[in-house]
């Protein structure tokens, strides 16, 4: 083989080792129960939604005396184990044995949601044994709203095998993905204050400066306009005194004064009547 066919060669073979190790680095996701073409827009808006937990690992430990003792693990829209390419997105590990058994597959997901929850449902888990009619496992997950915190609280309430059919393992958690938009509108009388204020914020302090920096004035004379407010204050006052007085400004006053003048000349004989007879 002549080197410029090798070196096409060995390009070719590291190319598609690097396509193959990117293909297995790149994790799946959720896939929606249905074909591509009829799955519900308001499934993969719920699923975006749930895109900031998709990094995260839980996990919760059962114990039930010494027969039962398990590990659920858990990955919001991605496998568990990446490597064995199983899509177990929720798996129950036996601690007595290391028996692995997968509960729910991410490529059977169901989502639907309240005002202040969402369900995230896994099928297509391993099928039981004895109960239920030996279907597949399925995993629901009831994700509660919890501002302020990303994720916590992941536990399993119970699990529903005594039936015919139609069992679940029901696990809940609790996060702020779940809650609802915060309605940060405001209202037009609340825009207008706003604007007052911050145009009433701008005209003191421009006009500060401006008679502080540029006229150089001093004291109560930076303000600005200060005569005309001083002014207007004086006008504001006029007319509340106009307004607010109940009589005439001519009119005698209600008192009579305790001047001398007002006293008036006493008479001699208003105590002639206590002298002896």
């Amino acid at each position: 083989m002549s080197p410029p066919c090798h070196t096409s060669a060995l390009l070719l073979v590291f190319v598609a080792l690097a396509v193959a190790g990117a293909e297995q680095s790149e994790e799946r996701s959720c896939d929606v129960v249905g074909d591509e073409s009829s799955e519900s827009q308001m499934e993969r808006a719920l699923l975006k939604k749930l895109e900031p937990l998709s990094h995260m690992r839980f996990n919760v430990t059962v114990e039930k005396g010494k027969t039962e003792n398990y590990v659920y693990h858990f990955r919001v829209c991605r496998e568990v184990n990446s490597t064995s390419h199983d899509f177990g997105g929720l798996v129950q590990t036996d601690r007595q044995n290391n028996k692995t058994t997968v509960i729910g597959r991410i490529n059977e997901t169901q989502v639907f949601n309240g005002s202040d929850w969402i369900m995230l449902i896994y099928k297509g888990g391993d099928s039981y044994g004895r109960h239920c009619s030996g279907e597949k496992r399925r995993a629901v997950i009831m994700i509660s709203c919890k501002r302020g915190v990303i994720a916590s609280s992941f536990s399993i309430i119970s699990e529903e095998r005594e039936k015919e059919q139609e069992c679940f393992y029901l696990f809940e958690m609790d996060s702020s993905v779940a809650c609802p938009a915060e309605n940060s509108h405001l209202s037009i009388g609340s825009i207008l204050l706003i604007t007052f204020v911050s145009l009433i914020a701008v005209y003191i302090i421009g006009g500060f400066l401006y008679q502080r920096l540029i006229v150089g004035a001093k004291g109560m004379e930076q303000i600005p306009h200060f005569a005309f407010w001083q002014d207007l204050g004086n006008l504001v006052a006029d007319g509340c005194d106009f307004v607010c007085r109940s009589k005439p400004r001519n009119a005698p006053a209600a008192y009579r004064g305790v001047g001398d003048d007002q006293l008036g000349d006493e008479s001699e004989e208003r105590d002639d009547h206590l002298l002896p007879m």
